[in-house]
């Protein structure tokens, strides 16, 4: 069979040998049609006809010639050392001229960013810190930068060597030279989370994969940028250019809104358009991807008629019934049929007489930075970041499970599914989607980690309000959770018989199988609140809930609305205020009460207000008309401690501390995205004072009234540091841990741990309660088990110190407990 494929491959090749050697472009990086050119050289090198190797021709085929069961790689080795420096260019122009000189020094890589890219960057959680580490063009940031990679097989020498002529060559460039590994992989870390990030794009436009790879010579480089440029700018857009600058290679991506009918017309001439200058430039369509449905149809204006009809030829002396992979590479279409297989319809949904076309919905939040509702929902380019399996937080179910259903883009396309539907009435209520959502845990690791900044957690909640508003009823497990605040708050007041019912089985049971609990949960008990615990040192005494009441309505003062502030402070301290959230009020308020005595250690005016709840179990449950009303309540509250009688912000208050991550993200990140009722200038004011309680600490370390020293090396435990999805989502991955790291220097261990699997109350029920365990063992409970009997283990978040309890039996602090024993 192999001799026989072998004669009949090189009748074709060597009757069409003219039109190959004229048509073909002389690249290495070449992936357009069938490699017929490969073929062609053997032949013409002396290869015998028994003895061609063809597998240069499947290579690239696309699945349309064969299907490969096994394959025979070469391995290269690994180098000794590398070296990457990052080189800051005023313009793309400029980077990519450079381009063809820094061969000369024979580096290993050469990869493109332009500033659509860097931008873009700058927007995303994970990547921001790694924008950071870029040199700057006369302080800002720089419109491309070259990553140019160097690697030896004989040692550092070399690679350093390299470095010297690359900055001999470029010295007036703002260059950054990194030889560690951390820093390296840092680095590159930003350059391949390029492609996903372009989709964070806040647009109608986004960019769009249809003449991303195309390979030209290095030499052409130039005029091939220059003249791409031309023709989007020619058809009203822009395009973004990165990758791989080395090998004539650059990802482009054109931005285009392809429910417009006007755009996905230029999708087909910009495609049209860049076929023919990579040909006149001496390039290729494709360098890497292939052809597929989009470049498939431009092949024949590429190679024309002769070549094309080669292609058909090969096609049927491998595939003669035409199964393999039909419409791929031969009988792909026209020019004029490369728009038929978008994933985006042809114009937006309009359903005329519904009040529920999607692009009618009144959200609960507000989209306008992802322009509108509809850019939210198709955030997502699939590009699956969230199916990694270690590392980061995302995605704790689809870890556990390994079902794409249950990652980010399988719910992403669920809701979009959902949300779009053809006929474009929303599927409210719909049971397979629902389904999709159920093992979602809102940590909110997709809006930090994935590239293109999609919020499941936030559309998950959009989608079941929206369910609730109009088809679904709430489900009573659903309500229960998501008034937590109130469950707490009347728990604290009768704390001692709330705990004894608790305990007692047939309560106990009783209220397990109504609300579907795991019976194999603790259940948190109740404390007496911290205010009780502060108000025999509270100035005047004042009466809860009318100072509440009163500040909600409008109507109340500073001196009504708090249970606490400190005594006998002199004029002027500057004053922090303690936002005590429902579990730190009403279920532990150990952490609240240390953060107050430590505050008032280093010479605060410390203000403890009992202003409501900040709405995130009402959030997370999809309650979102109830948590606007309860956040707007809460807002008026902080509102008027903050700003007294309608004041200017007063200068003397540095901060409200927050002790719960996912308390503090509600105020931050959810609360200035609602659409609540009134002045937003009032939210904004909140969440910019808003801060972790132990950032605050170290970000004000040299400036407190009463500095504290730090206590000595020999006097530290080992501590084991379990960080809260919510401030890693806020923060990045070391978010919370500056002011331990200060404290307790080489004693703090941070895990890379990702979530919990408690996330509130997900891990409680009894239809969560394994996955969350599972969960919890993936990157947490083992670490932990395995720490020193004297190492502390910490952990900010509620839910997390609840988890690793159930999970290791082990007893986990929050962080001030410990910051506050350690600064005595």
């Amino acid at each position: 069979v192999a001799l026989r494929l072998a004669q009949k491959v090189a009748t074709v090749v060597e009757k069409n040998a003219a039109a190959i050697r004229t048509r073909f472009p002389r690249l290495v990086r070449r992936n357009a049609g069938y490699a017929l050119d490969m073929v062609l050289s053997q032949l013409e090198g002396g290869v015998a006809v028994p003895d061609l190797d063809l597998s240069g021709l499947i290579c690239g085929s696309e699945g349309s010639l064969a299907m490969v069961v096994a394959a025979r790689l070469k391995l290269h080795l690994r180098p000794v050392a590398s070296g990457l420096a990052i080189v800051a260019f005023e313009t793309l122009t400029a980077a990519i001229d450079a381009v063809e000189g820094i061969l000369a020094t024979a580096p290993s890589a050469v990869e493109l960013l332009d500033d659509v890219v860097l931008q873009a960057a700058g927007q995303n959680t994970l990547c921001r810190g790694y924008v950071e580490m870029l040199p700057r063009w006369s302080g800002r940031l720089p419109q491309a930068v070259l990553y140019v990679e160097y690697q030896s097989a004989q040692g550092a020498d070399e690679v350093t060597g390299s470095l010297a002529r690359l900055q001999s060559l470029l010295p007036t460039q703002p260059t950054e030279i990194l030889t560690s590994a951390s820093a390296m992989a840092e680095a590159w870390t930003l350059r391949k989370s390029s492609e996903a990030l372009l989709h964070g794009v806040s647009s109608f436009r986004k960019p769009v994969t249809f003449v991303e790879d195309n390979a030209v010579p290095v030499s052409e480089l130039p005029r091939f940028v220059c003249e791409f440029n031309r023709i989007v700018k020619s058809h009203s857009t822009t395009a973004a250019f990165y990758a791989h600058a080395s090998v004539g290679v650059l990802h482009v991506r054109p931005l285009l809104d392809l429910h417009e009918p006007a755009d996905r017309q230029a999708m087909r001439e910009i495609a049209v358009e860049i076929a023919d200058l990579a040909r006149t430039c001496g390039g290729v369509m494709s360098g890497e991807h292939g052809d597929g449905r989009v470049r498939g149809p431009l092949l024949e204006r590429f190679y024309g008629e002769e070549i094309m009809g080669a292609f058909r030829q090969i096609k049927e002396i491998f595939d003669p019934v035409g199964i393999l992979n039909p419409g791929m590479i031969v009988n792909a279409g026209s020019p004029a049929t490369l728009t038929e297989s978008l994933r985006i319809g042809a114009a937006r949904p309009q359903v005329a007489a519904t009040s529920k076309a999607v692009d009618t919905l009144a959200t609960f939040f507000d989209y306008r930075t992802q322009e509108g509702f509809r850019g939210a929902v198709e955030m997502c380019n699939g590009s699956g970041f969230c199916r990694k399996i270690s590392g980061g937080s995302m995605c704790p179910s689809y870890r556990a499970t390994l079902d794409e259903r249950h990652s980010p883009r399988g719910r992403a396309n669920a809701l979009r599914a959902a949300f779009l539907p053809e006929d474009g009435i929303p599927r409210l209520g719909d049971a397979p989607t629902m389904a999709t959502l159920d093992l979602c845990l809102s940590c909110k690791a997709c809006k930090a980690e994935c590239p293109s900044n999609v919020d499941v957690a936030r559309l998950k909640a959009e989608y079941l309000a929206q369910s609730y508003r109009h088809w679904y009823q709430v489900p009573l497990a659903a309500r229960f959770f998501g008034h937590i605040d109130l469950l707490n708050r009347w728990g604290s007041r009768f704390h001692q018989q709330a705990n004894a019912l608790l305990g007692w089985g047939p309560a106990r049971g009783l209220i397990t199988r109504m609300l579907q609990l795991s019976p194999r949960r603790r259940v948190p008990e109740f404390a007496p609140s911290i205010f009780l615990e502060l108000a025999p040192q509270a100035k005047g005494g004042q009466a809860l809930a009318q100072g509440r009441d009163a500040a909600a309505a409008g109507a109340g003062t500073v001196e009504e609305m708090h249970l606490y502030q400190t005594a006998g402070v002199p004029a002027g301290r500057p004053r922090v205020m303690v936002f005590a959230d429902c579990f730190t009020a009403f279920n532990d308020p150990q952490p609240g009460l240390a953060l107050v005595r430590l505050l008032e250690r280093l010479g605060y005016d410390v203000l403890v207000p009992d202003v409501g709840c900040c709405g995130r179990a009402l959030m997370s449950m999809g309650l979102l008309a109830q948590a606007k009303r309860t956040i707007e309540k809460t807002r008026a509250a902080l509102a008027q401690a903050m700003f007294p009688k309608n004041a200017a912000p007063s200068t003397d208050l540095r901060a409200v501390l927050f002790l719960e991550p996912s308390c503090l993200s509600a105020v931050q990140d959810d609360w200035p995205s609602l659409k609540l009722s009134g002045d937003p200038k009032f939210t904004q004011a909140v969440a910019d004072k808003a801060m972790a309680a132990e950032d605050f600490l170290d970000k004000f370390w040299d400036q407190h009234p009463h500095p504290i020293r730090l206590p000595e090396a020999s006097a530290l435990p080992p501590v084991v540091f379990h960080g809260h999805c919510h401030q890693k989502a806020l923060q990045g991955p070391a978010g919370g841990t500056a002011m331990l790291r200060r404290v307790l220097r080489e004693k703090l261990t941070i895990l890379d741990s990702g979530c919990c699997g408690m996330a509130g109350s997900f891990g409680y029920t009894q239809a969560h309660y394994d996955l969350s365990m599972q969960i919890g063992e993936l990157s947490l409970f083992g670490p932990v088990r395995a720490a020193g009997p004297d190492a502390v283990i910490v952990a900010p978040g509620t839910s997390c110190r609840h988890q690793i309890l159930d999970g290791t039996s082990r007893t986990a602090e929050h962080p001030l407990v410990l910051l506050e024993r350690l600064l005595r």
